[in-house]
C-alpha cells in the first residue's frame, strides 16, 4: 500500500470520476461508488481500485477484495462477485492515469533558496523553484514553472522550456531543453563527447563544438550521460523516456518517443528512428540506422543497421527467431549424451 508519507494523495473520487479520467466504459450505476485508492489485486479493500493487465494474474483477480477494478473486456468472466469493473482495452494505461489522479505530482511553492548561485545575466521566470545550492551561470534561461532541485549546476546560455525540472546535483551544459521535460538526479547533459584522434605520441582530443537539443516532455534517468555533439548536434526526440544509468554518445540522434532501458549504450552518430526500444544492457555500435519501431533485446549487441521493425537478440545481434533457434540448438550440442 502507498506510504501517504512521502506521496501526496488528493483525495477520493467516485468511479464515474475515474472512468472518464481513463476513457474505459462502466455500469452507470455504479458512478457514485466512492474510491479512495489504488492498490494491488492481492492487496486491495473495499473502497480501491486494482487492475488486471496479464492474464497470469486471473486468479489474484477472481480473489481480489477490491471495490472496483480496471480490466479488458474478455478479462469480465473471471471478475469476482461485487467487485465494479471499469472496462479498457488498455488497462495498465488506464490504471497509470487513474493513479496520476490520486497521486499527482506535489510541486512545491515557487522559490529562490538564499543559497542559490544565479548569475546578474541569468533569467528565471516567475514560478520557478530553485532550491539551496543550485548554480545558474550567465546567459541561462528558465521559462515560467521549473524546479532546479538541490545542487544542480545549469551550465554557461543554457535554455530550460516551461514547467522542465532539473533533479538534485544533475548538470546541464550546452543544450536546450523542451518544456515539461526532466533530468533526474545525478544525470549529465552536455558534457564533451568521447572524440579524439589517436596517435602513439599521445590522443589529441577533437573539440566537441555541437550542442544537445531536447524535445518537449523528455525524461532522463537518474545518473545517465548525454555527451553534446562534436559539430551536428546530439538531439533527443520528444516524449524519448531514458532510464536510469543510460550512456549516449555524441552526435546521435533519438527519435520521438523512444524508450532506452538501464545500463543501455548508443554510439555516437548512430540514429534511432521514432519509436525504437532498447532494453536493458543493449549495446549499439557507431554510425547506425536503427529503423522505427525496432525493438532491441537486453545485452543485444548491434553491429549494423536495422531496417523499421526489426526485433533482435544475441552479441552480435541476431532477428529473435534465429537468435532463439541458436540458442536451442546450442544447448542441444552441449548437452551430455543420456547413457544406455
Amino acid at each position: 500500500m502507498v506510504d501517504q508519507k512521502f506521496h501526496y494523495h488528493s483525495g477520493a473520487k467516485t468511479l464515474g470520476q475515474l472512468a472518464e479520467i481513463a476513457s474505459a466504459d462502466i455500469d452507470a450505476a455504479h458512478a457514485d461508488f466512492a474510491v479512495e485508492d489504488v492498490a494491488p489485486l492481492d492487496q486491495a479493500g473495499p473502497s480501491d481500485i486494482s487492475f488486471l493487465d496479464n492474464v497470469k494474474y486471473k486468479d489474484q483477480f477472481k480473489n481480489t477484495k477490491a471495490g472496483a477494478c480496471i480490466i479488458a473486456p474478455s478479462m469480465k468472466e473471471f471478475a469476482p462477485k461485487g467487485c465494479k469493473l471499469l472496462l479498457s482495452k488498455t488497462p495498465y494505461k488506464s490504471y497509470a492515469l487513474i493513479a496520476q489522479a490520486f497521486y499527482p505530482d506535489a510541486y512545491p511553492a515557487s522559490n529562490i533558496a538564499d543559497s542559490a548561485t544565479i548569475h546578474p545575466s541569468a533569467v528565471v521566470a516567475e514560478g520557478c523553484l530553485i532550491e539551496a545550492g543550485a548554480v545558474i551561470l550567465e546567459g541561462v534561461q528558465i521559462a515560467e514553472g521549473c524546479w532546479i532541485e538541490a545542487n544542480a549546476v545549469i551550465g554557461k546560455n543554457v535554455q530550460i522550456g516551461k514547467n522542465a525540472r532539473i533533479g538534485a546535483n544533475a548538470s546541464i551544459s550546452h543544450a536546450i531543453m523542451g518544456q515539461g521535460s526532466r533530468l533526474y538526479p545525478g544525470a549529465r547533459v552536455g558534457q564533451d563527447g568521447f572524440g579524439f584522434a589517436i596517435d602513439v605520441t599521445g590522443h589529441v582530443k577533437v573539440p566537441q563544438l555541437g550542442r544537445v537539443l531536447i524535445g518537449d516532455h523528455v525524461e532522463i534517468g537518474a545518473n545517465s550521460c548525454i555527451d553534446r555533439g562534436s559539430g551536428p548536434d546530439t538531439i533527443i526526440g520528444e516524449g524519448a523516456w531514458i532510464d536510469n544509468c543510460v550512456q549516449i554518445g555524441h552526435n546521435a540522434i533519438i527519435g520521438k518517443g523512444c524508450v532506452i532501458v538501464a545500463q543501455a549504450g548508443i554510439s555516437g552518430s548512430t540514429t534511432l528512428e521514432d519509436y525504437v526500444v532498447v532494453a536493458a544492457q543493449g549495446g549499439i555500435a557507431g554510425h547506425l540506422t536503427i529503423g522505427q519501431g525496432s525493438r532491441i533485446g537486453a545485452q543485444a549487441g548491434v553491429m549494423r543497421s536495422l531496417p523499421a521493425g526489426s526485433e533482435v537478440l544475441g552479441s552480435p545481434a541476431l532477428p529473435s527467431k534465429q537468435a532463439m533457434r541458436q540458442h536451442a540448438m546450442l544447448k542441444k550440442l552441449t548437452n551430455p549424451k543420456k547413457s544406455g
